[in-house]
């Protein structure tokens, strides 16, 4: 597993979202990558995910991608793979690219299950950042159990981390959940990001989300049945 970049910009603030409940982190990493228009500067390369690639405007979209944008001096990382497995040596790559450029913070973008959901689910805040705390609509998450990347991350004392969460009801994408999260997003950074047209989108948006996170699941698991010893 490596990090390769083409520049190392200073000083950004790093937003993280890798498939997860909702696949929140995923919904919400894509939108902020148009809206911002960023450009990608490198990728995170992992041996071990199945070999599946998104295709937009006749060109492979890399599982893991690095982008920038200059003006707002935010990197984000954009997960379009199942990362199952792999979380601890990814939070160390995240980890490793923010004291390589010396990130103000990683702020981490995920979804939090809640099957009794019936309504309109709460957005979360956690961290040390006194700014979230005034953000509109965002409650401290006082209780809960963390997953997968931004979990590891969230035990690492070296980086500064903050984390964005949104309820949602089931692993299935939610797009209305990640629409809440853009929302605290632009209050927090100042985006000027209208979350209407990712409403507006959410079918469409969620099941090319869902359809290839789904055959990356299945690539990986057929992987493994493939590779499996037995001993009788």
């Amino acid at each position: 597993m490596e990090i390769e970049l083409s520049e190392k910009p200073k000083n950004p603030i790093i937003i993280e979202g890798f498939p997860g409940y909702g696949l929140i982190g995923t919904i919400v990493t894509e939108f902020i990558i148009k809206h911002l228009n960023a450009k990608q500067i490198g990728k995170i390369i992992v041996p071990e995910i199945a070999p599946v690639v998104a295709v937009h405007n006749n060109q492979a979209v890399d599982p893991l991608g690095v982008f920038y944008d200059k003006k707002t001096n935010i990197v984000v990382i954009h997960a379009l793979t199942t990362v199952v497995g792999m979380e601890w040596k990814l939070a160390e790559k995240v980890a490793e690219l923010a004291k390589l450029m010396k990130a103000k913070e990683v702020l981490c973008i995920e979804g939090v299950g809640n099957p009794t959901l019936t309504g309109d689910g709460r957005t979360f805040y956690m961290g040390k950042s006194k700014k979230l705390a005034t953000i509109k609509g965002l409650k401290r998450l006082d209780e809960g159990i963390i997953m997968g990347v931004t979990g590891a991350l969230l035990l690492r004392n070296d980086i500064a981390v903050n984390c964005i969460f949104a309820e949602t009801h089931s692993q299935l994408p939610d797009a209305a959940a990640a629409a809440k999260i853009v929302a605290a997003l632009d209050d927090y950074l100042g985006l000027k990001i209208d979350y209407k047209p990712l409403l507006q989108q959410a079918t469409l948006f969620e099941q090319k989300l869902k359809d290839l996170v789904s055959k990356s699941h299945e690539s990986n698991v057929g992987r493994e049945k493939n590779t499996q010893v037995y001993f009788g």
